[in-house]
């Protein structure tokens, strides 16, 4: 188990859709263990493969107080989301040193694959629900501060700039 290096903004990965997952291997399980070192390090709530230069529709999510509990999802996808909102303050470790508050779904319906190889459907809410959708984002090739207006956005990413 490692912890791996996140990917610095803008790095043209951080904007590309990652590749699904065919099948769960061990190698694929071993990227997982790594994403979990690297999100504990960090520290976070979760963590999107390509953040890591992985460019494999691979994410972790551990909003637990006590944290050994990450959720892997291979592949996760939103069927349901619920219609009231929750703000949360987002940051990324690709762009550190910034983050801004994010209108969310409260609650959301994922289905993925799970570490079995298996397709599973999860609810998650609160600080979990923000997370998985912080993470599908960035396996769609886009970054929390995307939902943002552009002069926040322009904003934000100016002051990243000087603290770089």
């Amino acid at each position: 188990m490692t912890v791996r290096t996140c990917l610095p903004w803008p790095d043209k990965r951080l904007r590309s859709k990652a590749e699904d997952v065919v099948e769960i291997t061990d190698a694929i399980r071993a990227i997982w263990n790594d994403m979990i070192d690297t999100m504990e390090a960090m520290p976070g709530v979760g963590l999107a493969a390509p953040q890591i230069g992985v460019m494999l529709r691979l994410a972790v999510v551990d909003g637990s107080t006590e944290r050994g509990r990450a959720v892997r999802l291979a592949n996760p996808e939103i069927l349901h989301s619920s219609i009231e909102l929750r703000e949360h303050d987002e940051a990324s470790p690709n762009l550190p040193g910034v983050s801004a508050k994010v209108k969310r779904p409260r609650a959301v319906t994922v289905k993925f694959l799970n570490e079995q190889g298996v397709v599973d459907r999860r609810d998650f809410v609160g600080i979990e629900a923000t997370s998985v959708q912080h993470q599908i984002d960035h396996l769609n090739g886009q970054m929390y501060f995307d939902r943002l207006s552009k002069v926040k956005r322009d904003m934000l990413l100016r002051k990243a700039k000087k603290m770089g």
